[in-house]
């Protein structure tokens, strides 16, 4: 059920951290979406790490923190694949 949880909520993540991010990005809002799935994962996963109690707030904000980490990440890597090709 956690997964489920963390998938949806992922969604919302992947908005949010787009928002915060403003920019282009190749892949719109599938890749937008599954950003925010796996960044839901990395902050349930820095969440752990770091011991952090339960929490509703926490968790989002662990979460939209991992997507804009991967977001980050996924321009780095697309603009330095178009600046090779």
């Amino acid at each position: 059920m956690q997964i489920v949880s963390l998938i949806l909520i992922g969604l919302l993540v992947g908005i949010v951290a787009k928002l915060l991010m403003p920019g282009s990005d190749p892949g719109g809002f599938v890749v937008t979406a599954l950003l925010g799935i796996a960044g839901s994962f990395l902050g349930a996963l820095i969440a752990s790490v770091l011991e952090v109690g339960p929490g509703w707030f926490t968790s989002f904000a662990l979460a939209v923190i991992g997507a804009m980490l991967l977001l980050g990440l996924y321009r780095f890597v697309m603009r330095a694949a178009t600046r090779a090709s």
